[in-house]
C-alpha cells in the first residue's frame, strides 16, 4: 500500500512535471478519492438483501460502507422516499492507494477475457468511472457465500483539470488500459 504512494512522489510526480510543463510540483494532479457505489434495486422487496450487499462492500473495501437513500418516491419501481437502495464507499489516503494498488495488480486481470479498461470513460474534467459486471474479481469475496452476483461503479476522483492529464497519471499509476 505504501509501495503505490512512494511510486507516484518517485515517478509519476516528476514524469507529469517533465510532460504538462508545471512549474512547481502542488500543480501536479493527484487521486483525492476512490468512491464505490452499489446499487441494490432488490432492497426494495427484500431488506435482508441490503445486509449482504454491506459485508461484501465492507470486504472489498476495507471499511465500513454508508447506506444510500432514495431522494424521491417512484411509484413505478414501488419506491418510497427515503428507502434504502444501495451501498457506497468513499476511500481516502492510505486504504485508497491500498484499494487501487489491488485493483491494478490483482482484481482486474481476474475479469475473464480482459484487454484493458476504455479510455473514454472520463467525464471531461479529469474523473474516471469504471463499471464492474460482478463483485467475485476480488480475491476477498468466496464465491460460496454470494447470494446474488452484483455489479458496482468504481469512480476515481483526481486533481486533473483535463482527462488527459488524468489519463496520464492514471496510466503512470499503473492503470490497465485497453490499447
Amino acid at each position: 500500500m505504501a509501495r503505490m504512494k512512494e511510486r507516484f512522489l518517485n515517478e509519476v510526480t516528476p514524469a507529469l512535471m517533465q510532460k504538462f510543463n508545471y512549474k512547481t510540483v502542488m500543480q501536479v494532479p493527484k487521486i483525492e478519492k476512490v468512491v464505490i457505489n452499489m446499487g441494490v434495486g432488490d432492497a426494495v422487496a427484500n431488506s435482508k438483501v441490503l445486509d449482504s450487499a454491506v459485508n461484501d462492500m465492507q470486504l472489498i473495501a476495507g471499511q465500513k460502507p454508508v447506506i444510500t437513500r432514495a431522494k424521491k418516491s417512484i411509484a413505478g419501481f414501488k419506491l418510497r422516499e427515503n428507502m434504502p437502495i444501495g451501498v457506497k464507499v468513499t476511500l481516502r489516503g492510505e486504504r485508497m492507494y491500498y484499494f487501487l494498488d489491488k485493483l491494478f495488480n490483482v482484481t482486474l486481470p481476474r475479469v475473464r477475457d480482459f484487454h484493458g479498461v476504455s479510455t473514454k470513460a472520463f467525464d471531461g474534467r479529469g474523473n474516471y468511472t469504471l463499471g464492474l459486471k460482478e463483485q467475485l474479481i476480488f480475491p476477498e469475496i468466496e464465491y460460496d457465500k454470494v447470494d446474488k452476483v452484483r455489479g458496482m461503479d468504481i469512480v476515481i476522483v483526481t486533481t486533473a483539470k483535463t482527462d488527459e492529464e488524468s489519463r496520464e497519471l492514471l496510466t503512470q499509476m499503473g492503470m490497465p488500459f485497453a490499447k
